[in-house]
Parts: C-alpha cells; sequence; structure tokens
C-alpha cells in the first residue's frame, strides 16, 4: 500500500470529548485532515516538543528517544497503520545498524516520539478514506496549536493573572517554572509572553 506523508496542523480541545484533545493531521500534497483524538498529557508532550520546550529532567518521551539514541537506534518514520472502532494504531519503524525495526505503538504516543525525532509520519488512503475530513475555507495559517494548559488555572486554584506581570517577570517566572517541572504553567506563560511580542 502507497504510504500518504501528513503533518501536525493543529492541536485543539476535543468538541466530543471534554478532557481530550485533538491532534490535527494534514496530508502533505492534499486538503484532507486525519483528526486523532489523544489525552491532555499526550497533546502536552506534543505541544511542548512542538515549541521546543524543556525541563531540567527529561520526560518519558524524551527518555525514550534519549534511550534510543544511546543504543545507536533510529527511529525512521511512524505510520498510522489502522483503525477499527475509531480507534487508530500506529507502528514505529527502527532503524539499528541497518536492521528495520517495527514496534506497535498507542499513535499519541508515535505522535510524540516523531515531533522529537523530527521524523515522518505516514498513513494510508484507505485510512484517510475512511477517517479523513475535509475543512472547507481552512488555510494552514489559521490553524495554529492551541494551549494546552487552557484552563488549568482553574483547576489547580490558581487565581494569579499573568497580565500583571512584565515581560522581564514572565520570563523570570519561565524559567522558575520549567525548573519545577510544571510545563502547564510554562505553556500560558509562554503564549502570554507570545501575546506581547504580537501587540
Amino acid at each position: 500500500m502507497d504510504k500518504i506523508e501528513l503533518k501536525v496542523m493543529a492541536i485543539s480541545r476535543s468538541v466530543t470529548q471534554s478532557l481530550n484533545y485533538a491532534v490535527v493531521l494534514g496530508e502533505l500534497d492534499g486538503p484532507r485532515r486525519l483528526p486523532v483524538i489523544i489525552g491532555s498529557t499526550e497533546a502536552q508532550a506534543i505541544a511542548i516538543a512542538i515549541e521546543g520546550m524543556s525541563g531540567p529532567r527529561p520526560m518519558t518521551h524524551d527518555l525514550f528517544k534519549n534511550t534510543l539514541e544511546t543504543l545507536r537506534t533510529d527511529l525512521r518514520e511512524i505510520i498510522i497503520s489502522d483503525i477499527k472502532e475509531g480507534i487508530f494504531y500506529a507502528r514505529l519503524v527502527l532503524d539499528r545498524d541497518g536492521e528495520i525495526i517495527e514496534v506497535d505503538s498507542r499513535t499519541s504516543d508515535a505522535l510524540a516520539l516523531a515531533t522529537r525525532f523530527d521524523c515522518p509520519i505516514y498513513t494510508y488512503e484507505l485510512i484517510l478514506q475512511n477517517a479523513g475530513i475535509v475543512l472547507e475555507g481552512e488555510t494552514e495559517e489559521n490553524m495554529q496549536l492551541q494551549d494546552v494548559a487552557e484552563g488549568d488555572d482553574r483547576r489547580s486554584g490558581r487565581s494569579d493573572s499573568l497580565s500583571s506581570y512584565t515581560v522581564g517577570e514572565l520570563n523570570d517566572l519561565l524559567e522558575e517554572v520549567l525548573g519545577e517541572e510544571n510545563y502547564e504553567r510554562a505553556a500560558q506563560i509562554r503564549d502570554e509572553i507570545k501575546q506581547r511580542k504580537k501587540s
């Protein structure tokens, strides 16, 4: 079967499952999109890798990447290989000194690793036919990564507003929360800094 290459277009809160997120994958040479529902932890792991954020200690997917690199094994690609009852299945395609090894994976974990290895993401035509959608009027410019920490202040009981901080204070605060490995708060601070730079 011919493989179709995809890329991560956006991460947004799931409309149908409020505690989850949808990673929207788009085919490189076509208008179809493949929405994959994942948990908030996995969405955070993907967003952190895309944003290039890192903490003082490796997260689980970083640890897996470091382990593969230590064992001189490269992640060549991931393949979203099947869909059954609305659940996507994926495989990691590893290369160890020319030996190709395929490993079953949850799709969310495979995507989190793909963003860290910067490797291609593939699926098959049959899967895109069955689960793909075409969003009319959509352009790549108006799709973006949504803050996966949205609403976490309310859940954690935080009431302080980032708008009262200066940019310098926000940068200091960002370093502090990264040191504490509070990635959800770091995502909020990062977005506030970006918003300030735009205005």
